[in-house]
């Protein structure tokens, strides 16, 4: 029997986002752990354990299996001679809670994305009785193909046989998928298949930024250490406060567009893809944005960041420039409008008439944005690169 006092860590749990630890809200007794550790893909509202006050009641949780949450008549009665238990349930947390619409009535507007409706059609399911998990109660296509019609009093179809796709020959190592690479694979496969993506590219050369970015580290003594991202995200702050439209979510029956420009930062890790958050970007100074992305990608490379640092912004940015990758596009981080890809610096001949030689050396990096064509404009997009050409070349003005 162990004893949990008061702030004591009794779990850590993971999210889709992040990993937290559950601290105890008072001094109690572990009665029963039901759920072992390590377990994954625990539904919100399962029953991780039970705590009682009183240690003479920890044996009568002994067979408990966990099956259904207690209740007045499942709970053992606690003995005469001391009060009834008061019984604590921990419970799986996840980062956001799942939304439990009900089913659309035949006079109701359906309210589904073009993908669930395909899929709807193509397996003749009525989305009236398909209940949306999407914004503002949209049915998405994992809700279609979650759907389960009332069973019906037939004959069972004869039974077939599958075919077993042969494995490949030669030795391989099947890798079990963390809760964050499910979801992962779920977030990216639904946000390409329901967003409809457009691309632009510009190309920004960055000689004045990397010549302010030398002289302001010499400055800094050691306090600080800017990098190239440091400005890329100051940038497109700025960028977004200048074009707000593309600071904004479709919500299937409106446009949101928010007051404050928070954004993620793309941070690759071994328990997989991380999007750190910088709030309100366009407020703060370039070594703040600095000091505050390496703290969280260290944290991140930890497993350690809170719900708080790990939510979705307004924007996200994700560069794979450190990889020598010259140009790529990336696909939207739901539920936002648009996603930066920024690739690696190089050098080019570039004409200068009046010179000796003609020409000169420009340094370049190629930025990408992918960006959802229901919400944004190729004009409304264009100028939003316009606004963060102009910080990005003319990087003194992102310090006025």
């Amino acid at each position: 029997v162990s004893t949990q006092s008061t702030g004591e860590v009794i779990a850590e749990i993971e999210t889709d986002k992040a990993s937290m630890e559950f601290e105890a809200q008072e001094e109690f007794y572990l009665a029963k752990i039901i759920v072992p550790d390590g377990t994954q893909s625990i539904s919100v509202g399962t029953v991780i354990a039970i705590a009682v006050e009183d240690k003479a009641d920890v044996g009568k949780f002994q067979d408990y299996t966990g099956e259904e949450t207690p209740s007045a008549s499942s709970i053992p009665a606690a003995s005469e001679s001391s009060s009834q238990p008061r019984v604590q349930t921990q419970t799986q947390t996840q980062s956001e809670s799942t939304p439990q619409p009900q089913a659309l009535s035949p006079n109701e507007r359906i309210r589904a994305s073009p993908y669930a409706r395909v899929t709807a059609a193509e397996r003749s399911i009525d989305l009236r009785n398909v209940q949306g998990t999407g914004p503002s109660g949209r049915i998405i296509k994992a809700d279609v193909d979650s759907y389960k019609a009332p069973s019906r009093p037939s004959h069972p179809p004869p039974a077939t046989v599958q075919a077993t796709p042969a494995a490949p020959s030669g030795s391989y190592v099947d890798q079990p998928l963390s809760n964050i690479r499910q979801v992962i694979a779920q977030r990216l496969t639904e946000s390409k298949n329901e967003r409809p993506h457009y691309y632009l590219t510009i190309d920004c050369r960055v000689d004045k930024l990397m010549q302010l970015r030398a002289e302001l580290n010499e400055r800094g003594k050691g306090q600080y250490k800017l990098s190239v991202n440091d400005f890329i995200i100051k940038a497109a702050a700025l960028a977004l406060r200048e074009v707000p439209q593309v600071n904004s979510s479709w919500l299937g029956d409106a446009i949101r567009t928010y007051n404050t420009v928070d954004i993620n930062v793309a941070l690759s890790t071994e328990r997989g893809l991380l999007t750190p958050l910088i709030r309100n970007a366009d407020q703060k100074g370039i070594a703040s944005i600095s000091k505050e992305v390496q703290k969280l990608a260290e944290k991140g490379r930890a497993s350690g960041l809170s719900l708080e640092e790990a939510k979705s912004g307004t924007f996200t940015i994700s560069n794979l420039g450190m990889f020598g990758v010259k140009s790529f596009t990336a696909i939207i981080n739901p539920p936002q409008s648009s996603i930066l890809a920024v690739g690696a610096a190089e050098k080019r001949l570039i004409p200068a008439p009046g010179t000796k030689q003609g020409f000169e050396v420009g340094t370049f990096i190629h930025f990408t944005t992918s960006n959802d064509h229901r919400v944004l404009d190729g004009a409304t997009s264009a100028q939003f690169l316009a606004a963060f050409r102009n910080f990005i070349e003319n990087p003194t003005t992102m310090l006025l």
